[in-house]
């Protein structure tokens, strides 16, 4: 838990941290990320000028989504483990 501060510096209630928005909102940030290298590379390659350094460009966004639609896809079942209830 995280405690909400005021204006004045004076904890006011408690606000939970909620990773899995943020999570989320990473990955949408990310995959527009990928999206814009994708089509870097692609116009790098139309006027011939294409390098691996460019390439690379659009593995970096790549990889972190991979970590963060992994943690998205077993959200889930971590959810259902931890309350106890059996799943289908």
């Amino acid at each position: 838990m995280v405690r909400a501060r005021s204006a004045s510096g004076a904890s006011s209630k408690e606000v939970p941290l909620n990773w899995n928005k943020w999570v989320r909102q990473i990955y949408r940030w990310l995959s527009l990320a990928f999206t814009v290298a994708v089509i870097v590379n692609i116009v790098a390659v139309a006027q011939k000028k294409y390098t691996d350094r460019l390439g690379l460009l659009a593995v970096l966004p790549l990889v972190f989504l991979l970590l963060t639609s992994l943690y998205l896809f077993v959200l889930p079942y971590a959810t259902e483990w931890r309350s106890g209830r059996p799943t289908d």
